[in-house]
């Protein structure tokens, strides 16, 4: 078990400076062959440095947990397929540990934060299971009932967690260290101060809980997602309550048939990408351990920690965006861009670039057909966008990311990793041309939820 979490900056920064050294050399010798676009696989011919590069992940990233895991968790929700067949279930296994299997501590630490805001657990607490039932990046979750009956699920804080993750903030650079190699235009300061405020938003449990009871009151009542609402007579900064979700995890739903899986896709997709367009706000945390399959068969989901919010004309960039994109239009896609401060006009990137590296990394939901996201797309896709030994877009990634949009692109290919996790099939462009161009829906679920908004029940 994990008996406290470093939280000096030069203890951390230490490790993550031996992570960043070891990820830059095994960049540096790995011979990687990179065929296709999103359709396709990357070949790794160098077997050993992968291995290693997980377990360096879970073993350091994992046992730091704050900031530092969260990056973690960015890697595991895509399931890479740079890993030779042999070796693959080695490798989720171990990235699976950065999800929803961390390491646990023991309840007589976390005792002390539930005490310091409760007093005696007896005083709030009928029942209280001192064996967590998830453990994430900041926090340990634990099942509980109140005095008064309810069912509740209660998220505490890793004591000392608060400096961990600002000393991971102020070591910043290492991170950048890591990310650079893959897309060097995540070193804006701009962008990291982004990245920086959502890290930092995490920590507020009060804030979460405020957020969560929102989101929750939006879909009561909704027929295919259900959020549990937040108990905010009993949350604190460090301690979040919330309702308990009698559910089944993500990986019951991987084996589900076919047309369950589908089903349940569609329905993430909506929550994680339709949301920013239908309401200008979207969860920023799309990763297996957030993602539950209900009781009564709707999608539940939680962790609200990563909320964000974009204003309209910001959400009107993105739909024009994507409609040049899928009319092919790459002189119009050019020249927004280029009007956005994204592309350098001294860079010499062409419009057919810009073009072909937002189909090569989008393509699933830009293709006007059926498409069943498999874990293969989602790798070839992630790595079209970021990896620098790609030759084929080496220009688009030296290009500028505005710092108001890094939430939305994270949610993009943590949802499509999420689907292809799910081998979930749908027409995806379909349905995304009801927020992009405002077209009826095609599926059961979106002409349901079109009926609803006609009544007035929203969405």
């Amino acid at each position: 078990m994990v008996k406290r979490v470093p939280k000096g900056r030069v203890a951390r920064g230490r490790k993550l400076g031996m992570l960043a050294a070891g990820q830059a050399a095994r960049g540096a010798t790995a011979r990687l062959s990179m065929i296709g676009r999103s359709e396709h696989a990357r070949e790794v011919l160098s077997r050993r440095s992968t291995l290693d590069s997980a377990e360096q992940l879970v073993d350091v990233l994992g046992n730091m947990k704050g900031a530092a895991m969260k990056l973690g968790q960015m890697l595991a929700v895509i399931d890479l397929d740079l890993v030779p067949e042999s070796h693959r279930e080695r490798f989720r296994a171990k990235l699976a540990l950065l999800c929803d299997q961390a390491q646990v501590m023991p309840f007589s630490t976390m005792r002390g934060v539930l005490e310091d805001e409760y007093g005696s657990l007896g005083r709030v607490f009928r029942d209280f299971d001192e064996d967590p039932i998830a453990s994430a990046s900041i926090g340990q979750v634990y099942r509980a009932v109140l005095r008064d009956g309810r069912e509740v699920a209660i998220k505490v804080q890793y004591p000392g967690v608060e400096k961990a993750v600002r000393s991971d903030l102020r070591n910043l650079a290492l991170f950048v260290k890591l990310w650079k190699s893959m897309w060097p235009a995540l070193s804006s300061s701009a962008l990291i101060d982004e990245i920086t405020r959502n890290l930092e938003a995490e920590l507020d449990y009060g804030r979460e809980a405020r957020t969560q009871r929102l989101v929750a009151e939006h879909y009561r009542g909704h027929p295919y997602i259900v959020v549990p609402d937040s108990v905010l007579e009993h949350c604190s900064d460090r301690i979040l309550v919330t309702e308990y979700l009698t559910s089944k995890p993500f990986g019951h739903m991987q084996t589900l048939p076919d047309a369950d899986r589908d089903h349940i896709g569609e329905v993430i997709y909506r929550f994680y990408i339709g949301s920013l367009f239908e309401r200008g706000e979207f969860c920023g945390d799309p990763h297996p351990g957030n993602v539950l399959l209900a009781s009564d068969g709707r999608v539940g989901f939680i962790d609200f920690g990563l909320y964000n919010r974009m204003g309209p004309a910001d959400i009107e960039f993105e739909r024009q965006v994507a409609r040049a994109a899928v009319e092919h239009r790459a002189d119009d896609l050019y020249a927004l861009l280029l009007a956005r401060g994204i592309v350098d006009p001294a860079a010499g990137v062409d419009p057919v670039q810009c073009l072909e590296y937002i189909w090569a990394a989008s393509e699933w939901n830009l293709a006007d057909q059926e498409l069943t996201v498999t874990p293969d797309l989602a790798t070839g896709a992630l790595l079209a966008a970021v990896d620098p030994r790609l030759a084929e877009f080496s220009g688009m990634r030296h290009q500028m990311l505005p710092p108001e949009h890094v939430f939305s692109r994270r949610a993009d290919f943590l949802t499509f990793g999420l689907l292809g996790q799910l081998v979930a099939t749908r027409n995806w462009h379909r349905i995304a041309r009801e927020w992009v161009y405002g077209d009826e829906p095609v599926t059961e679920i979106g002409r349901t939820l079109a009926r609803r908004a006609s009544a007035g029940k929203g969405v």
